[in-house]
């Protein structure tokens, strides 16, 4: 289970002034409008937003991380048997592969074929174009956000 401050006990969390309400509106804002511009590229490329995030995921693992499906599904936030669903669709398109582990064959890895590279790549590019634009601005509101701390005056350090 995912540990965070809204975890913590309502006194640890501070009071919410109106411009905070309001820094955090537009925050969510920037990341939806983000989100809705990937998720039509996605669709426009005839795969469903949920099968790039596997792609990516995929791909995007650090180095020595396993493709399993238990990874997958934590790095999608997904239930196991949705991650399968999505794997059998990628599969269907030619996007991905199964195949046993070389350390546990009873161990699948899920992989990206020439095709699935290809589409991943390209679908890449595009959003990497979309926050080049975008970006600046999500990355404002964020900052707007973490400039102060719920603690009156006090700055936050990462």
């Amino acid at each position: 289970m995912l540990r965070t401050l809204a975890h913590a006990p309502s006194h640890h969390r501070g009071r919410i002034s109106p411009a905070l309400y309001r820094r955090l509106a537009e925050f969510r804002y920037r990341i939806r409008r983000f989100l809705h511009v990937s998720e039509e590229i996605a669709r426009s490329s005839g795969i469903e937003p949920q099968q790039h995030q596997l792609m990516l995921a995929i791909k995007g693992l650090a180095p020595g991380a396993r493709p399993n499906l238990n990874t997958l599904s934590e790095r999608l936030c997904l239930r196991h048997h949705s991650t399968v669903e999505l794997v059998d669709r990628l599969e269907k398109q030619g996007a991905v592969v199964r195949r046993p582990s070389d350390r546990d064959g009873r161990e699948v890895l899920v992989e990206l074929t020439a095709h699935g590279e290809r589409l991943l790549h390209q679908l890449s590019a595009l959003i990497r174009q979309e926050l080049m634009v975008t970006g600046p601005a999500l990355a404002a509101s964020l900052r707007a956000i973490l400039a102060h701390s719920p603690v009156k005056g006090r700055k936050l350090h990462a």
